[in-house]
C-alpha cells in the first residue's frame, strides 16, 4: 500500500473538526500520513491523536492573549450575538448569516499565504475541507480537492428543496421565495467580491450564490439516508452519502451512579446544545430549569461556560462529554440540531427534541420534525409543558423507539465513516500514481 500524505483544513468549530478527525483517525490506522492545517487555538489538541499539526492564523495574533481554548474565536463569536438567534431565519440572513460568512472570508483571505506554504512543504497527494467557503490555496496546490459537507445537506442548493439556512418545510415550498429573495439581495455584494478574489488566487469561479464549489475531485457529506433529499434534489456521480460519520476516538465513558440509579418509570436523557449553542447561558440554565421538574435523568454536556450553569440533583455534566459514547446510552436526545448531533443520534437509533439556534440547525430539527424522528420546538418562545410534553410523548410512543432503533442498526451497518475514508484514500492514490 502507498502511503498517502493527506491534508485536512476544517473550520475552527468542533462540529466539523470532529468530523476531520473522525476520518483522519481511520486513515492514520491504515498507514497513511495526516496533516491538520487547523486554526491556531487548536495548537496541542491533534498531535496526541497522532496527527501532524500544521498551525494556520485566521487574523493577526494578539501578542499579549495567552493559550486559547479550542475553537474560542467562535465560541466568542456566537455568544456575543446570540441575540440575534431570537429572530426569524429570514431575518437573520443580513443580521448573522451574513457577518459570519464575512467573518470567515475574512480569515480565509489572512490565511492564503501561509496556507500556500504549508502546501508547498507537505505535498500532499489529497487535500479536504470542511468549511462553508473556500480557501483557494487548496484548489490551486496540484493536489486533487475533496469537499465535506458536513451541514445539512441544503447547504447543497436545488429548485426542489427548501432554501438552506431557512427551516422551511418541504412540503410548503410556496414559502420559499421570499427567503431566496432576500438571501439574494443580502448576499449578492458579499458573493460577487469573494468570487472575484476567488478567481485572482487562480482557481475557478464559484456556482452562482454558493462560497463552494462543486466541481471536485469527490464530494462528502454527511446525512442518513433515511432523510435525506436526493429525491428532491439529485447529486451527480461526484456525491458520495457518508450516512453517519461516527469517530473512534472518543473516551469510553461511564454512567455516573447519580443518574444510573433511577425509578423505573425514569429515562436518562442526553441535553447538549453544542459547543457553540452552550455559550448562551441563560437558554442552558433555563432547559436545566425546566428539566429539574420531570422525573427523568439527565446527562448534560454543558458547553464553553461550564461554571455559570447549575445543575439539579437529576443531572450530572461537564464541559464536554465524549458524545459519541454517551449517546448510546441515553433513550433520548435534546439537541441543537447540529448536524453531528443530528447524524449521531440517528446513527444510535435515539429520538430528538430539537432546539435551533442559527444556521443549519434549522433545517436538521424542521427536517427531523417533519419526517417523525423528533419534535422541533421554538428554542426561546417555548412553554415548560411544551419541553416536558414533547420528551414524555418520545418516550412513550413505542413505534417510533423501535423504528428508530431499526434505523440505527441499518446506519451503522453502513459504516459512514470507512465510505468517507475510501473515498478520500481512492482520489489520493490515483494522484499518487499519475506522479509517480
Amino acid at each position: 500500500m502507498t502511503q498517502l500524505t493527506v491534508l485536512f483544513l476544517p473550520e475552527s468549530a468542533y462540529g466539523p473538526t470532529n468530523q476531520c478527525i473522525g476520518l483522519g483517525d481511520l486513515l492514520l490506522k491504515r498507514g497513511h500520513r495526516v496533516v491538520f492545517a487547523s486554526e491556531s487555538s487548536w495548537a496541542g489538541k491533534l498531535a496526541p491523536l497522532g496527527f501532524e499539526e500544521r498551525l494556520v492564523d485566521l487574523a493577526e495574533p494578539d501578542p499579549d492573549a495567552g493559550e486559547e481554548d479550542a475553537g474560542k474565536f467562535w465560541t466568542d463569536f456566537i455568544a456575543e450575538t446570540a441575540p440575534e438567534f431570537r429572530k426569524s431565519t429570514t431575518e437573520q440572513l443580513s443580521t448573522f448569516v451574513l457577518p459570519t460568512y464575512q467573518a470567515l472570508i475574512d480569515g480565509a483571505k489572512y490565511a492564503e499565504p501561509a496556507l500556500r506554504k504549508i502546501l508547498a512543504d507537505v505535498r500532499p497527494d489529497v487535500v479536504v475541507e470542511d468549511n462553508v467557503v473556500l480557501f483557494p490555496a487548496l484548489t490551486t496546490s496540484g493536489a486533487p480537492f475533496v469537499r465535506i459537507v458536513s451541514c445539512n445537506p441544503l447547504e447543497v442548493p436545488g429548485p426542489g428543496v427548501a432554501p438552506g439556512l431557512s427551516g422551511l418545510a418541504q412540503d410548503q415550498p410556496e414559502t420559499w421565495p421570499p427567503f431566496r429573495e432576500e438571501l439574494d439581495r443580502t448576499h449578492r455584494e458579499l458573493w460577487e467580491s469573494f468570487n472575484a478574489w476567488v478567481v485572482e488566487q487562480g482557481a475557478a469561479p464559484l456556482p452562482e450564490l454558493e462560497f463552494m464549489p462543486r466541481e471536485n475531485a469527490a464530494n462528502l457529506y454527511v446525512f442518513p439516508e433515511e432523510a435525506d433529499y436526493v429525491a428532491e434534489r439529485p447529486l451527480d456521480g461526484s456525491w458520495t452519502r457518508m450516512d453517519s460519520s461516527v469517530r473512534l476516538t472518543d473516551e469510553e465513558y461511564v454512567v455516573p451512579p447519580a443518574v444510573a440509579d433511577r425509578p423505573a418509570d425514569s429515562a436518562l436523557v442526553y441535553l447538549s446544545l453544542g459547543s457553540l449553542g452552550g455559550a448562551d447561558v441563560e437558554l442552558m440554565q433555563r432547559l436545566v430549569d425546566v428539566l429539574a421538574t420531570t422525573r427523568h435523568r439527565y446527562i448534560v454536556s454543558k458547553g464553553p461556560q461550564a461554571d455559570r450553569i447549575t445543575l439539579p440533583d437529576n443531572m450530572v455534566g461537564e464541559q464536554t462529554l465524549p458524545q459519541t459514547k454517551v449517546i448510546p446510552q441515553v433513550d433520548l436526545v435534546i439537541t441543537h440540531g447540529g448536524n453531528n448531533t443530528t447524524t449521531e443520534a440517528l446513527h444510535f437509533g435515539k429520538p430528538m427534541v430539537l432546539l435551533p439556534l442559527f444556521w443549519d440547525q434549522y433545517d436538521n430539527a424542521q427536517r427531523m420534525d417533519e419526517l417523525g424522528f423528533g419534535i422541533r420546538l421554538a428554542t426561546y418562545a417555548f412553554a415548560d409543558e411544551e419541553l416536558t410534553g414533547a420528551i414524555d410523548r418520545l418516550l412513550a410512543d413505542t413505534d417510533l423507539r423501535a423504528a428508530l432503533a431499526a434505523t440505527g442498526e441499518r446506519i451503522r451497518a453502513r459504516d459512514g465513516l470507512r465510505v468517507g475514508a475510501d473515498v478520500i484514500e481512492r482520489v489520493g492514490l490515483e494522484h499518487a500514481a499519475s506522479r509517480a
